[in-house]
């Protein structure tokens, strides 16, 4: 599974350009039906050895985080908007990759010239423009227009034994996960679905899980993990190699206790580590997908993610193989109607 989720971290696409992810995966389901609705959500429908007594849908995002071209000023330099939760911090300085291959960075002043509350002060990223070596309008328009998005440049680099540094973990794993059950062969039907619009509102989601309505819903995620520096205890969040991360509550959902209780355990009837998300922060296409129709039973899983929303998140390969692990024991309990919740 790390093959594949090198592959897809590589891709580009932020919110709303999705194409090269979809691309690749419809390039590897072989001959499973799959449907592309008019938001780009891309639903693969998998036969089981078994037929599902109850309709299981998977769900992870395709898009990552990026940036949008606004304004093209006379000297060359382009103003820009962030497509996603992205810190001012995290931007200043960092190279791009435009839609058409096109290289930039982010310029911020130099120390140098910085007063001393500059110094001190984090960047706006209002106050940031993106360098592609143009010396004019006209030259940089002849590369970059507005409306052009851009993702960071990032390459996928092992850290230590387990640990993975790339961009675009979230959600990339997630889609990996599905991915490779999709190319192993699951025990009863199940449907993928892969979304769009995640880091900007959830939006594929809710119009994915509308038209689906399974019984069940699993969402495959990457979460913050805050164990790093002098962050103590459940503010941490979630911790690297610790296993699965199961979601309680979000800010865009309080998960139902049978569901979240069911996932922990069976991750311990199986062996699979796992932990508690501790803290609440951030949230996930669950969001959509729990109050769509009449209501989706909806449980998250996460890969801890340190430094999300950038360049260089750090993932353990372990607990993405947990996350594998208990996806599939999991979407395999509910489909068959045993003990339902």
């Amino acid at each position: 599974m790390e093959r594949l989720l090198k592959e897809l971290c590589l891709l580009n696409g932020t919110s709303g350009r999705e194409d090269e992810i979809r691309n690749f995966i419809i390039s590897r389901i072989g001959g499973h039906a799959y449907h592309i609705d008019p938001m780009g959500n891309l639903t693969v429908r998998v036969k089981g050895a078994k037929p599902a007594k109850k309709t299981v849908a998977l769900f992870a995002h395709m898009d990552e985080v990026g940036v949008m071209a606004t304004y093209i000023r006379p000297d060359g330099l382009i103003a820009f908007t962030t497509v996603g939760g992205i810190q001012g911090t995290t931007l200043a300085g960092k190279a791009l990759r435009f839609e058409n291959g096109t290289p930039g960075v982010i310029g911020v002043k130099p120390m140098h010239l910085c007063g001393a509350e500059e110094r001190l002060a984090a960047p706006e990223t209002a106050d940031l423009l993106i360098d592609i070596g143009a010396a004019s309008r006209e030259e940089a328009e002849a590369l970059v227009r507005p409306g052009d998005t851009a993702v960071f440049i990032s390459e996928y680099t092992k850290l230590g034994e387990h640990k993975i540094l790339s961009k675009a973990i979230d959600d990339r794993v997630g889609c990996a996960v599905m991915l490779d059950m999709i190319e192993k062969g699951v025990e009863y039907d199940t449907v993928f679905c892969f979304t769009v619009q995640e880091e900007v509102g959830l939006r594929g989601a809710k119009t994915a899980a509308f038209a689906l309505q399974p019984d069940y819903a699993i969402v495959l995620e990457g979460t913050t993990a805050a164990d790093v520096a002098d962050v103590k205890d459940g503010a941490r969040v979630s911790v690297p190699g610790e296993g699965v991360c199961v979601s309680m509550m979000d800010r865009a959902t309080v998960y139902a206790p049978a569901l979240f209780r069911r996932a922990l355990a069976v991750a311990e009837e199986n062996g699979i580590p796992a932990q508690v998300k501790t803290a609440v922060a951030g949230g996930n296409d669950a969001g959509s997908v729990h109050v769509s129709g009449r209501g989706i039973k909806t449980v998250t899983l996460n890969v801890p993610t340190r430094y999300i929303h950038s360049p260089s998140s750090v993932c353990d390969l372990r607990d993405a193989l947990a996350m594998r692990a208990l996806a599939e024991k999991l979407a395999a309990r509910f489909a068959d109607g045993n003990g339902d919740v």
